[in-house]
């Protein structure tokens, strides 16, 4: 009986050991729990997002601002892509002028096919207005009501109102703009106030919109002082840019189709219409983390099938491109394999370029002197202060040029 007794004390003993060795160890630090995994689309797991529209006053005297804008866009985009782990960047517009004009506002949602929006951008042109107050009211009241903006409360949200006129307080139907900026402090959206001039009325209403808006105020001379430097590297990089346009190839339904179709021309625009140092600009975004959205855009074939997220097989034949429906399998895949090379090849070309184009601005920009009064770097200094709320890291003291 007492052999039994002691058997089982022992067995109890050993039982308790191996329950708490391992809880022992880890407080000791020899062995760390296992850790939990982490539930897809966690907050530890997402990807930063930045939304950002732009209302901008379109009428005669603001051909200097606009023409900044048309410049400075992509480089814009790319200084806020330098954030620690490139943030998915959305960007939006509304344009506006006064009742009487062409029109009182046009309003192009939020989207990160940035091709599209800057199309839509080189449109734009300086005109009407002239007699004083502007309808900022119903800008501001579009660009917070009439914008998808997204629930997530994780995102930067933030607008960056551009003007040189004051807002138009005197019509009875619009809803004044403190009431508009009340309910964007609600949504979580900031909204800052670029002067453009030196408007004293203007000065007044965009600063208090600033600290409504929970922004910041800044004025720029009427061209923007935009820092827009043209580099040895423009020219090759336009012509790099358009090759790796080139390397894309879409699959999908008409629906579909008919959507890549209206992405490609926006790039074709762009490419004809816009300078040689906004093409670079536009490629250096482009291929960097955060420009991959804007450079692919939806059901681009190569990616899909070189990455392993479809296969080759399960795609339509009337799905696919054109070219490759009268292919035989193999065939297909060597050519969507030889675009791929041809991709990564002008890839590696012009980040090698893009670097030797960033070290020359630098120091182009260093022998300008101070920088800090331009748009582009008060732009910068806004979204990284209030990025910085939502956990965004920008390392870089300036932006990109």
């Amino acid at each position: 009986m007492k052999a039994k007794i002691t058997a089982l004390i022992i067995l109890t003993i050993t039982a308790v050991t191996v329950i708490a060795f391992p809880h022992v160890r880890a407080a000791n630090n020899q062995t760390l729990p296992t850790p939990i995994p982490l539930a897809p689309g966690s907050l530890l797991t997402q990807k930063p997002k930045i939304e950002v529209v732009f209302v901008l006053d379109t009428t005669g005297s603001m051909s200097g601002l606009i023409q900044a804008a048309k410049e400075k866009i992509w480089s814009i985009a790319s200084s806020m892509a330098s954030a620690q782990n490139s943030p998915e960047i959305k960007i939006g517009l509304v344009a506006y002028r006064d009742r009487g004009d062409a029109y009182v506002t046009k309003v192009l949602d939020l989207s990160s096919d940035l091709d599209s929006m800057y199309a839509a951008l080189m449109d734009y042109k300086a005109d009407g207005g002239g007699d004083g107050p502007e309808s900022v009211n119903q800008a501001l009241y579009d660009a917070i009501h009439k914008i998808s903006w997204s629930q997530d409360k994780q995102t930067y949200r933030v607008v960056f109102l551009v003007g040189d006129a004051p807002a138009h307080m005197d019509y009875q139907d619009d809803v004044k703009y403190p009431e508009t900026l009340a309910i964007a402090l609600q949504k979580g959206i900031k909204v800052n106030a670029i002067q453009s001039g030196h408007g004293g009325g203007t000065m007044a209403h965009w600063k208090q919109i600033a600290s409504l808006g929970s922004g910041v105020y800044f004025q720029v001379e009427d061209s923007g002082n935009a820092i827009a430097i043209s580099t040895p590297y423009d020219q090759q990089l336009a012509v790099l840019s358009s090759q790796l346009d080139a390397t894309k190839m879409y699959f999908g339904n008409r629906e579909e189709k008919r959507k890549q179709q209206s992405k490609l021309a926006a790039s074709a625009k762009l490419r004809e219409s816009s300078s040689p140092e906004a093409q670079a600009r536009r490629v250096t975004f482009n291929t960097s983390k955060s420009g991959k959205q804007n450079f692919l855009g939806e059901g681009e074939l190569v990616e899909a099938i070189t990455s392993g997220s479809m296969d080759l097989a399960d795609i339509e034949i009337d799905q696919l491109p054109a070219p490759l429906q009268a292919m035989k399998p193999a065939e297909q895949l060597a050519a969507i394999e030889k675009q791929d090379k041809a991709r990564k090849k002008l890839k590696q070309e012009i980040r090698q370029l893009t670097e030797e184009r960033a070290d020359y601005l630098k120091k182009e920009v260093t022998k300008l002197g101070d920088s800090k009064d331009s748009l582009d770097d008060q732009i910068y200094k806004a979204v990284r202060s209030q990025a910085a709320e939502k956990g965004l890291v920008y390392a870089d003291e300036s932006p990109s040029y």
